[in-house]
């Protein structure tokens, strides 16, 4: 399997792109807008075509590049079931695997940061955590249906019940950081290291963080999988 981490400067955002070799087919997860001639290069460079765009949610701080991918290249469009995206092409479900060749991806609910999120196992070996878990943080819960008890829930019982080694890659880091494993973030994580459930809620309830400065335009267009913004471009 071939692995990259790409990374947008201006919404700190990760996007990995998967490949099976043999088949010369890829998945995006979290693809940006702004990124998607980028990633097509890449694509076209390695000599792979696009099988799927994959989202962990509906993002507040970027515009999707799946809109404009899917158009350009008939990839298909994953969202989280109860994803308010009506124009993907699917929607995947807790422990449903997502396959291409070699590669086997099981989305894992992990809701809180918004009320439809996932997190994808790759073979067993890493995690794409999204904005539920970061590297010593995690993504904020205060719009979008956001829930800090639910965050608390989804880390704790389903991403922290990992292996240890399992590595892992968040949607986002602020920080420089690439990637962590589940037994740091256990260990070294602040939001949760020493917190209960009830304290985990004090404190996320009261960071007072102003809104993504994109938020107003993002949330609408990814609800549209990017597609109205993606195709004046």
């Amino acid at each position: 399997m071939l692995f990259r981490q790409l990374y947008d400067s201006e919404s700190s955002t990760y996007t990995y792109l998967l490949a099976d070799l043999e088949l010369n087919e890829a998945i995006l997860v979290d693809p940006v807008l702004e990124q998607v001639d980028r990633d097509l290069q890449l694509l076209k460079e390695l000599g792979l075509s696009l099988r799927y765009c994959l989202e962990t949610h509906i993002h507040a701080d970027h515009i999707t590049g799946t809109g404009k991918l899917r158009e350009l290249t008939g990839c298909l469009g994953i969202v989280p079931a109860n994803a308010h995206a009506e124009c993907a092409n699917r929607h995947i479900q807790d422990e449903e695997d997502l396959e291409l060749g070699s590669i086997v991806v099981e989305a894992i609910a992990t809701p809180g940061h918004t009320d439809s999120h996932m997190a994808y196992l790759v073979n067993g070996e890493r995690v794409l955590t999204g904005d539920a878990l970061f590297i010593r943080g995690c993504g904020r819960t205060d719009f979008q249906s956001g829930d800090a008890g639910t965050l608390y829930d989804s880390v704790t019982t389903r991403l922290f019940t990992l292996p240890n080694a399992t590595l892992v890659y968040p949607a986002h880091d602020y920080r420089g950081h690439t990637v962590s494993t589940i037994g740091e973030e256990k260990s070294w994580n602040p939001r949760f290291v020493g917190r209960d459930r009830d304290n985990f809620i004090q404190f996320m309830n009261n960071l007072n963080l102003p809104d993504p400065k994109k938020m107003m335009e993002a949330v609408p267009a990814n609800e549209q999988c990017g597609r109205n913004l993606a195709t004046v471009e």
